[in-house]
C-alpha cells in the first residue's frame, strides 16, 4: 500500500486530497489525520475516502537487527541528566522534568509501515494506535495516553505519570508526579476553557497494558467560545505529561539535556473531524517513526526529586523494550 493512507480510530483514510502544515485547517472542513512533532513541525492530511475497516493487510515485516538500534544517550548519560535534573529541582528550578532518549536503527526505504503496525496491534494494542503514511513520513503508534479528544465543546486530556511493572511497583513519586502533572493540564486546559468548567473525573487511576501497569488522570473542560485548534495547541502543547513543571522551565531543560529531536515522539498522532467537531489525539509516545531509511522510537521518564538515576533508566528501558523486540527482524509475534 504506497499511497497515502491513515488508519486511525477504527477508520481508514485514502485518497489524499489536501497536505497542510496549519492548524487552522483543523477547524474548516472534512476529516484530517494529524502528526504534530514535539517541535512544533504539523502535518495536517485531509482525505476524501474515511470508513471504519479494519487495519488493511500487509506483507511480512523487515526490521532492523536488535543491535543495529543506537540512543541518543547511553545510559551513563541518561543518568548524567537524571542527577543534572535532580540538581535543577534542588535549586528550585523546576518541581518534574521528563528527560528522553531517541532510538534510531537503519531501514530497508521498501519497509511497509502497515506491516509494523499489523506486529504492533497483534503484540502491543494500544487505545490509540495509529499508522499515518504520507509524502516524506511514515508514524506508526502504540500509544496508551490521550493527549486531547474533543466532543463538540468538550476537551479532554488524559495524562499519564507513573509506570511499573504492576501496581505494587509504582511509588509515592509516582503519584506525586502524577499530581503535578494534573495541575499542570488544569492550568493549561483553563487558558482556553469558559471560567469554571475544568474538572477532574479520575485522579491516578491504575490502566494496565501489556507489559506494564500505568497511572492515569483524567481533566476535562469546555472549549470557550472563539478557541479552536491553533488556540488549543497554543495553550497546551507540547503535552504536560512529556515536558515537566513548570513547562517553561522543563522545556528548558530538555532543550539543553537531550541531544537528538523528539520528532513525533511525545508530540501528537491523531484524527480529527472537523465537520462534527470531534477528535481524539494521543501523545506520542510508544511511537515509531520512517523517514529515508531510518526507523527511529523514543522513550523516556519524568524525573522528580525521589528519582533514582539508575531506576530511571530501567523505566526507559521497560518502556522500549517489548516495542523495539517486535520491530526488530526475529522480534516475538
Amino acid at each position: 500500500m504506497q499511497d497515502s493512507f491513515a488508519h486511525v480510530g477504527g477508520l481508514l483514510a485514502t485518497r489524499l486530497r489536501d497536505l497542510t502544515t496549519d492548524l487552522a485547517a483543523l477547524d474548516s472542513a472534512g476529516w484530517w489525520a494529524v502528526v504534530v512533532d514535539y517541535e512544533g513541525k504539523v502535518t495536517c492530511a485531509g482525505f476524501d475516502d474515511v470508513r471504519p475497516a479494519p487495519l488493511p493487510a500487509a506483507g511480512a515485516w523487515h526490521g532492523p537487527a536488535p543491535e543495529e538500534w543506537r540512543s541518543s544517550l547511553d545510559q551513563a548519560a541518561y543518568e548524567r541528566g537524571v542527577q543534572r535534573i535532580r540538581d535543577y529541582i534542588e535549586q528550585g528550578e523546576v518541581y518534574q522534568a521528563n528527560l528522553c532518549r531517541v532510538l534510531s536503527a537503519p531501514l530497508d526505504p521498501a519497509a511497509d509501515p502497515l506491516a509494523l503496525a499489523a506486529r504492533l496491534q497483534e503484540g502491543n494494542p494500544a487505545p490509540y494506535a495509529a499508522v499515518v503514511s504520507v509524502p516524506g513520513l511514515s508514524v506508526v503508534s502504540a500509544s496508551p495516553e490521550l493527549y486531547l479528544s474533543r466532543a463538540g465543546s468538550t476537551i479532554e486530556s488524559r495524562p499519564i505519570k507513573g509506570t511499573g511493572v504492576t501496581a505494587a511497583d509504582l511509588l509515592d513519586k509516582d503519584y506525586a508526579e502524577n499530581v503535578m502533572i494534573v495541575d499542570l493540564v488544569r492550568n493549561d486546559l483553563g487558558r482556553v476553557a469558559e471560567v469554571g468548567s475544568v474538572s477532574v473525573p479520575a485522579l491516578c487511576a491504575v490502566e494496565e497494558h501489556p507489559g506494564l501497569v500505568h497511572l492515569v488522570s483524567t481533566v476535562r473542560a469546555t472549549l470557550a467560545e472563539g478557541a479552536g485548534w491553533a488556540e488549543l495547541f497554543a495553550a497546551t502543547f507540547p503535552p504536560g505529561s512529556v515536558t515537566g513543571a513548570p513547562k517553561s522551565s522543563a522545556l528548558r531543560i530538555i532543550n539543553e539535556l537531550e541531544t537528538e529531536p523528539r520528532g513525533p515522539y511525545c508530540g501528537a498522532v491523531g484524527w480529527v473531524d472537523a465537520d462534527r467537531r470531534t477528535a481524539a489525539l494521543a501523545v506520542g509516545i510508544r511511537t515509531f517513526w520512517i523517514t529515508e531509511g531510518e526507523i527511529r522510537f523514543g522513550t523516556g521518564a519524568g524525573i522528580t526529586w525521589g528519582s533514582d538515576p539508575r531506576g530511571e533508566w530501567r523505566e526507559t528501558e521497560l518502556k522500549a523494550s517489548r516495542l523495539i523486540q517486535l520491530a526488530s527482524s526475529g522480534g516475538n509475534r
